[in-house]
């Protein structure tokens, strides 16, 4: 091949490989001419519902289990031996001091009668000495008798006045040995149980029936030691009964306990109820709601707005700052709850409008249509 072939070849190959590189060039300004091209990302719209934030009272609620005590509640035992002869029925309404049971007095009768005929014997005896006395302190003083007779007479009178004292203490001690034979009521109430039956043999402290008052009743119950020095004595209390289901009843701590059980790290409180109506009953469950404290102007929000992960509680805040409505994650601080509500501590301020409602679904910067807003 001539000189001029090969030149002719070479810058034919220069031309080609020139062309190559031009088109390579324009490659990347047809990319970018299809990337301005694409109609840019919207943001997503989540519709939700929010409250504005206001200051409002709230009330800190320890809820806590009951059971109702019956104060009055006793078992009543004979005080001396015999035969039941009386007893009245189960579900008789007794007052105080009146009789549910008698035993056999005939004995006690008997003695009661011969204790008082030696009670009359023994004060004319008495009288007889003390008389006899009476008219020979002036024959003594005349020196009529002699001394050793006037002290006779009064040795013979301070015996009558001994033998007397016995036999009041003697009629006293069998007239009570006969009020042992009636069993009493300590207390007004209904007779609940019957441990014997007419004309069994009883001996002093067998049992023989049992007595309630539910007119006047308490509930008994362990708060938390953490409270101990939250709950005093007159501290509001409302109590319900789910197996009941009768109306919230209000009432006060009447007693707050000195100690705390080991068992489980409570201590006792007592509140005082009516039952005029005996709707109630001893060993009921009760719903015991204990105010702590009542708080004035907080922040308080409805549990189900609050967000709590591995980096602690937050709430989404409506931002209308950028001209559009939407979010900012911000974390909170929460204080006290009761009843579905949360005292908010530190991280909003009155004003804010926080997402109660589709929060679960907000993520920031989307964009916000708000349904509803129910101001606080």
């Amino acid at each position: 091949m001539s000189r001029s072939s090969i030149m002719r070849t070479f810058y034919l190959f220069l031309f080609s490989f020139a062309l190559l590189l031009a088109g390579c060039a324009e490659a990347p300004a047809s990319t970018d001419a299809k990337a301005d091209a694409t109609p840019a990302v919207s943001k997503r719209v989540v519709r939700v519902n929010t409250t504005t934030v206001a200051l409002s009272p709230f009330e800190e609620i320890i809820p806590i289990t009951g059971v109702v005590d019956a104060p009055n509640d006793a078992s009543l035992s004979a005080q001396s031996a015999g035969t039941i002869t009386s007893l009245v029925q189960v579900g008789t309404t007794i007052s105080k001091g009146e009789v549910i049971a008698r035993l056999d007095d005939r004995l006690m009768m008997a003695a009661l009668e011969q204790s008082k005929a030696n009670l009359t014997s023994a004060k004319a005896s008495a009288d007889f000495a003390e008389d006899t006395f009476r008219r020979q302190e002036p024959l003594y003083a005349d020196s009529i008798i002699s001394a050793i007779e006037f002290e006779n007479a009064r040795t013979q009178l301070n015996q009558a006045r001994a033998f007397l004292a016995q036999a009041e203490a003697t009629v006293s001690q069998v007239e009570q040995q006969l009020e042992n034979t009636f069993v009493r009521a300590p207390f007004s109430g209904t007779v609940e149980e019957r441990f014997v039956e007419t004309g069994e043999q009883v001996v002093p402290g067998s049992p023989i029936v049992r007595i309630v008052d539910t007119r006047h009743l308490k509930i008994r119950a362990g708060v938390p030691e953490k409270y101990s020095s939250d709950i005093k004595v007159g501290s509001p209390v409302s109590i319900s009964f789910k197996s009941y289901g009768g109306d919230l009843l209000r009432s006060g701590v009447s007693f707050v306990g000195s100690v705390i059980n080991p068992k489980n790290r409570t201590f006792t409180i007592e509140v005082d109820i009516k039952n005029d109506g005996k709707t109630l009953k001893p060993e009921m469950i009760a719903d015991v709601l204990v105010t702590r404290r009542q708080l004035t102007d907080q922040i308080v929000l409805p549990q189900t707005a609050i967000l709590i992960d591995e980096n602690g509680s937050s709430v989404y805040v409506v931002d209308r700052s950028g001209g559009e409505t939407g979010t900012e994650l911000r974390p909170i601080e929460l204080g006290p709850s009761y009843g579905g509500f949360t005292v908010i501590s530190t991280g909003l301020d009155v004003g804010h409008e926080v997402i109660t409602t589709g929060q679960t679904m907000v993520a920031e910067g989307d964009l916000l249509e708000i349904s509803s807003n129910n101001a606080q």
